[in-house]
């Protein structure tokens, strides 16, 4: 943009023509916790703007199904097979223990799977978690009905070739991702309780390398 001169070649803007999904975690001093999940499945989501509100309402219940007798069919008092998963981790008695969200479309439960088990079964801290290799299942759209959908075994950069020649073994078809592609193995945010001596609340938190986001306290 010149002020004082008039512009010439002038091209039209590139608007953005995808959708996408956001998730952040908070927590305070006092134990509280959001686990925050807002996706925009097409477009501007369902283009309803809530009175008074600078925001559109998400669409992300496209993926919901209607068909009665369905095993995954919406209904009242039900909790249908989603992949809008903001989660909490709590122990025996109740009490919490992390916060956390994996986006990425149907990747969604197999990552909140692999990082809680990261976790929790390998003893990782929050950013080594999220950062770790992951795999992911795909069988095209998780609600297909398509029985000769062969199901691909996507691996992230990182794994050993002995993992992966052990699955071909299996009989998996396996391929290996790299680079700007690993954004197919999801993108998460993690906020967790951890243990110290002097018997204090406090946080750790961490940030997927794999998007944007960043891990902060105040």
């Amino acid at each position: 943009f010149n002020p004082i001169s008039i512009s010439k070649n002038l091209k039209h803007g590139k608007p953005v023509n995808s959708s996408d999904t956001v998730y952040f975690a908070v927590t305070d001093s006092q134990g509280n916790a959001c686990s925050f999940i807002f996706s925009n499945y097409t477009g501007f989501g369902t283009a309803a703007i809530p009175n008074n509100c600078g925001f559109t309402l998400h669409n992300r219940g496209s993926n919901f199904i209607l068909e009665e007798g369905h095993p995954n069919c919406i209904h009242p008092g039900k909790r249908p097979y989603h992949t809008i998963i903001p989660s909490m981790i709590t122990n025996e008695n109740g009490d919490l223990l992390a916060c956390y969200g994996v986006m990425g479309g149907f990747m969604q439960p197999q990552g909140h799977l692999q990082v809680l088990m990261n976790m929790i079964h390998y003893h990782m801290n929050v950013q080594t978690a999220l950062d770790a290799p992951r795999f992911c299942i795909d069988a095209s759209y998780g609600n297909s009905t398509d029985e000769k959908i062969i199901s691909e075994v996507l691996l992230e950069d990182g794994i050993s070739e002995e993992v992966i020649e052990k699955l071909k073994s299996y009989g998996h078809h396996v391929r290996l991702v790299k680079g700007v592609h690993r954004s197919i193995f999801g993108r998460g945010q993690i906020i967790a309780k951890i243990d110290n001596d002097e018997n204090q609340l406090v946080w750790a938190a961490g940030s997927d390398p794999r998007a944007d986001g960043h891990a902060t306290g105040y």
